[in-house]
């Protein structure tokens, strides 16, 4: 692996977070993102410190990518890690064209162009679970897909043709697929940090069905570990699921956030009804990176959550002028 990375998606809380880890590594980092950089608040590489910094460019994959690839021919980056999606879930629902355009046409675009350059050893394409739809038990990553959103059909599409780009044109891409992430620095419109903005902010929490949906919470820290490693270590045209070995409810993860807080759940939140194909549960069997990459998870729910706390008191001077919800762009 060479000095030099790209990732596309680095305004993302993901994609910044990897950002972050990567330099700490000391890899000479290229960012891509449609948006302007926010707030260091909300730009995890940006609270590294030191003189190697990423070396960002506003550039949109639906609209510039003979940019891009202008871009990656000058600098010739030896691994790409695509964190780019439009991704919000209940949101897909009403402009489907804008998830379908974003995170199939113009992915596969981009993956067209890069099959053709010789620098490029691995391409590391950041996918979801949500495209194996509602599941019973652990599943692992020969799951069948079964989405059951616009956002769920388009990642599973691209994930399908990226199968083919590995079958037919030996492809190098890697696909990770990670429980739900969280920690310092993430989107406010995020379960985690807008529980804890609410309860700071007095406002009421909206709890979608009740929150009984189940999830494991995986701290991006450790997240960051597992596609590093996946990255230098894993099988070309495999898949790994990157998750956590325990689940909870996202009522019983708001009742843990509102203990930290020394917060009372039943004044903090209220019942609404669920989103439109929202699953039950994804519960990801991550044995494969366990027992192949010996990799583990380190840092507990509880340990993730007070420090996510910190976080954002220390920056609440800046979160609370940034928007709480979720604005979404064409």
């Amino acid at each position: 692996m060479s000095t030099t990375v790209c990732v596309i998606g680095s305004n993302s809380f993901s994609g910044a977070s990897y950002c972050k880890f990567l330099l700490e590594q000391g890899y000479q980092v290229i960012g891509i993102s449609r948006s302007l950089e926010p707030v260091d608040a909300l730009l995890p590489y940006s609270w590294v410190n030191g003189a190697n910094k990423v070396n960002f460019f506003q550039l949109d994959i639906n609209h510039d990518l003979a940019q891009i690839e202008n871009l990656f021919d000058k600098l010739k980056p030896s691994h790409i890690y695509n964190f780019a999606a439009q991704s919000m879930v209940g949101q897909s629902w009403d402009y489907p064209e804008h998830w379908f355009m974003t995170n199939v046409v113009s992915t596969i675009k981009l993956h067209n162009m890069l099959r053709y350059k010789d620098y490029l050893d691995k391409y590391i394409h950041i996918s979801t679970p949500e495209v194996y739809g509602s599941c019973s038990g652990y599943i692992d990553e020969s799951q069948v897909f079964n989405p059951s959103t616009p956002y769920a059909v388009s990642r599973a599409a691209a994930d399908m043709s990226l199968k083919t780009f590995f079958d037919v044109h030996q492809f190098p891409v890697i696909s990770t697929r990670a429980a739900n992430v969280y920690g310092e620095g993430q989107q406010l419109y995020r379960i985690i940090p807008r529980t804890i903005l609410y309860i700071i902010l007095g406002k009421k929490l909206s709890l979608h069905g009740g929150g009984h949906s189940e999830r494991s919470f995986i701290h991006i820290d450790d997240v960051s570990n597992a596609t590093h490693l996946i990255a230098q270590q894993g099988i070309i045209g495999d898949c790994y699921h990157i998750a956590t070995n325990s689940t909870v409810t996202i009522r019983q993860l708001v009742e843990l956030v509102c203990q930290e807080m020394s917060a009372d759940f039943d004044e903090v939140c209220q019942v609404t009804d669920d989103r439109k194909g929202k699953d039950a549960a994804y519960l990801l069997n991550s044995e494969k990176i366990r027992n192949e990459l010996t990799w583990s998870d380190k840092i507990s729910l509880e340990q993730g959550i007070s420090r996510t706390i910190q976080w954002a008191k220390t920056n609440l001077n800046y979160l609370k002028k940034q928007p709480l919800d979720y604005i979404h762009k064409a």
